[in-house]
């Protein structure tokens, strides 16, 4: 049985990308500047204290990747002497910096369009536009409507939502239409009703989300999102790898917030799973359960962690990413227990959401490739020109046609 699995750590860049300054992030670094705050004892929280300590991600290469990206050693780190894993850090060719491009790209399909966005910070959103999805949906009307960040939005607006029935609509600097509203005074499925019909009025806008986000609670001081979100995406230009797989009678299973990202192409097994306690269990018993397929058959299994991104990079909030990455890296042992001697691991992320940066917004950086499996030697595979290197390799595992874009680096030995 051949088998990959596919571990998205959100937002964890490693290091300002060579066209960062296009998109205002010169001089961003994920991964260096949550070490350098550690180094500094400025991360400190009740679940942590010190330098970073990733000594898991570290004997895969992880620090040896942020130092080929960045020309320098992380503070407070020593790279560890003997490796485990092969390593590079990828550079991103789509367009935008956003979960959709990121993702695709890895699976092999590049965005090379530009996606349409919202840009105006208040009245964000075409007059046109709203009045219409008040229309469709038999609203009263709606409020938000302007950039904002998901938590600030909701303490701030959430109370005037319940009062009103009118959902919150807001966007950010990505391809993105999010609506808020409380699980129970508006209703969930009720909200998920709402964002289909947004998705089908954003057509002529080439949006590439509407994202549900549901809260709980009774005021501002109680307010809070819940595991509840849906993503509501376009479906990728071109096959991505998933796809192939799923054509060539593989098993594709998703776990979080995958298949959504993917508009559910290629996604033959859907698993449910928020938190990332839950999501790296979700996997394990992924793992467990694919490795009783009969011999010949092919499964990816594919993760998102998505709180490094939204909980902590979004929000700014170093000693809480630290914390996370550490927690994280503490899974990795029980996770290599379970893989076979033929398995393929890789671990990577879709774009940087530096936590020390200004703003809330995704951060344009290279990302890692920390790979274990079949045929590779612990080291370098070196500077990636494109994250769709991971999709055409995944392909080349898969013995799947290759796809447009990448370069496979699986040994021939694989």
């Amino acid at each position: 049985m051949s088998r990959a699995i596919l571990l998205v750590l959100d937002s964890f860049g490693i290091g300002a990308a060579p066209d960062a300054a296009k998109f205002g992030d010169e001089g961003s670094d994920t991964l260096g500047h949550i070490a350098a705050a550690c180094a500094c004892n400025e991360a400190d929280n009740a679940n942590r204290s010190g330098p970073l300590k990733l000594p898991n991600m570290a004997k895969l290469g992880l620090f040896h990747a942020h130092r080929d990206a960045t020309g320098s050693v992380a503070e407070g780190v020593t790279l560890p002497g003997n490796l485990e894993g092969a390593y590079a850090h990828a550079k991103e060719i789509s367009s935008g910096k956003d979960t959709p491009s990121g993702h695709w790209e890895i699976a092999g399909v590049p965005v090379r369009f530009e996606w349409g966005y919202f840009l105006d910070k208040t009245d964000s959103f075409p007059l046109e536009l709203l009045d219409a999805i008040v229309q469709e949906a038999d609203l009263t009307g709606v409020i938000g409507n302007c950039h904002a960040s998901g938590t600030e939005i909701i303490a701030r607006l959430g109370e005037e939502h319940i009062a009103t029935d009118k959902p919150i609509v807001y966007t950010s600097a990505d391809s993105v239409f999010q609506i808020a509203a409380h699980e129970e005074y508006f209703g969930l499925e009720r909200l998920y009703k709402l964002c289909e019909t947004v998705r089908e009025l954003l057509e002529p806008y080439n949006i590439g989300r509407v994202i549900a986000r549901p809260f709980i609670g009774e005021d501002s001081t109680t307010f809070a999102r819940t595991g509840n979100r849906r993503d509501y995406s376009v479906e990728p230009p071109a096959p991505t790898v998933l796809q192939k797989l799923d054509d060539a009678g593989g098993e594709v299973v998703s776990i979080g917030k995958i298949a959504d990202i993917y508009a559910h192409c290629g996604i033959t097994h859907k698993v449910k799973a928020s938190g990332h306690d839950a999501l790296m269990d979700a996997t394990l018993k992924e793992i467990e359960r694919t490795g009783k397929r009969e011999v010949g058959e092919r499964a990816m299994i594919m993760t998102n962690f998505v709180d490094f991104d939204s909980v902590y990079g979004h929000r700014r909030d170093v000693p809480g990413y630290a914390a996370a990455l550490e927690e994280f890296d503490a899974k990795l042992p029980a996770l290599l227990a379970a893989l076979s001697e033929d398995d393929l691991l890789i671990l990577t992320a879709d774009h940087g959401c530096d936590p020390s940066w200004h703003g809330t917004e995704h951060t344009r950086e290279y990302i890692p490739i920390l790979v274990h499996g079949p045929g590779f030697t612990p080291g370098s595979l070196g500077e990636r020109g494109t994250f769709a290197d991971i999709g055409q390799t995944l392909a080349d595992f898969f013995l799947l046609p290759a796809m447009a874009d990448g370069t496979s680096f699986l040994p021939d030995a694989a």
